[in-house]
């Protein structure tokens, strides 16, 4: 008979991901060559040993210092989490846990897969000149990226980027100052949630931008919703010391596309171009970003286009 045991190690570590089993006392059982590449942590290490706390946010979904616990969800979300590489450099990693029963259906262990994420510290966004508010939202905007860039590197759903620029911040904080602009651009953000569609999330992403995570299936559908949301942000009915102040936006488009998007900041360069284009127009309008493939060439089908926004109101 086949000894399998063997066969499974081999298999194991021919794997790109990291996998861990941990058994109901929080001892590890498996640490494949790519966990080991990963994490920095050897196998001749952690084998039989409880899971040392350094890593319990890799295996377990907690942070350092939490008591560990087998109590995982039967079949976890993927989630980013932030941990520590053995040299001591932050690591952030995007790992899901599974929790494994015997065949009466008794917990027996918990199973992590686990890869490195994006480097997410490059990613291109607005300037947020020490605004610690729009520094939390940048943050949690980053670590949501990851997540969907990852399901959708993955075969997952398609996605899409909007980047939101207020037309009238910049005159508005020179004219009536800091306040009177930090309340248009919550009154902005307000109008804009309304459009929103279910799982979507939006987020400051600069100083007077809003970054929108869309899960459109076509170019041309993540277009129609960025006019959509443009329309709204013009029905926001903002007034300062009785002054009716007419809002509108300035939006760039990018569609991930399989086979083309392998990474998150040149996604977000075109976004970019494609609001920088909307606003050097005049603004009060969406552009769909140009796709730049590697050979320097230009799509046909995917020019660059802007189009004054729906109802064009100046």
């Amino acid at each position: 008979m086949i000894d399998r045991n063997p066969l499974l190690e081999a298999a194991l570590d021919s794997l790109p991901d990291g996998i861990a089993l941990v058994d109901v006392l929080g001892v590890v059982v498996c640490w494949n060559q790519s966990a080991e590449a990963i994490t920095g942590y050897t196998a001749g290490e952690l084998l039989g040993r409880p899971t040392p706390e350094p890593l319990s946010p890799l295996l377990l979904g907690t942070a350092p210092g939490d008591e560990l616990e087998i109590a995982a969800p039967q079949s976890g979300p993927a989630v980013l989490v932030r941990l520590h590489h053995k040299l001591a450099h932050e690591l952030r990693a995007i790992t899901r846990t599974i929790v494994l029963r015997d065949g009466l259906g008794e917990r027996i262990g918990i199973a992590a897969v686990f890869h490195p994420a994006e480097q997410l510290d490059a990613l291109p966004h607005g300037d947020s000149h020490e605004d610690t508010a729009v520094e939390a939202s940048q943050a949690d905007l980053e670590d949501r990226l990851g997540l969907e860039f990852d399901n959708f590197d993955r075969g997952g759903s398609p996605f899409g980027l909007l980047w939101i620029s207020v037309d009238q911040a910049a005159e508005l904080r020179k004219t009536h100052g800091a306040g009177a602009c930090h309340a248009m651009l919550e009154k902005v953000q307000h109008a804009l949630a309304r459009g929103l569609r279910p799982g979507e999330e939006m987020g400051r992403w600069g100083e007077d931008e809003f970054l929108v995570i869309a899960h459109e299936r076509t170019d041309a559908m993540l277009a129609a919703h960025a006019q959509t949301l443009a329309g709204l942000s013009r029905t926001a009915d903002f007034r300062w010391w009785g002054d009716r102040v007419s809002l509108t936006v300035s939006i760039g488009a990018a569609q991930a596309v399989q086979g083309r998007d392998r990474s998150l900041a040149p996604l977000l360069a075109l976004a970019r171009e494609g609001m920088e284009t909307s606003t050097h127009a005049g603004g009060n309008r969406v552009t769909s970003a140009p796709r730049h493939f590697d050979g320097g060439d230009v799509s046909p089908s995917a020019e660059c286009v802007a189009a004054d926004a729906a109802g064009r109101q100046r």
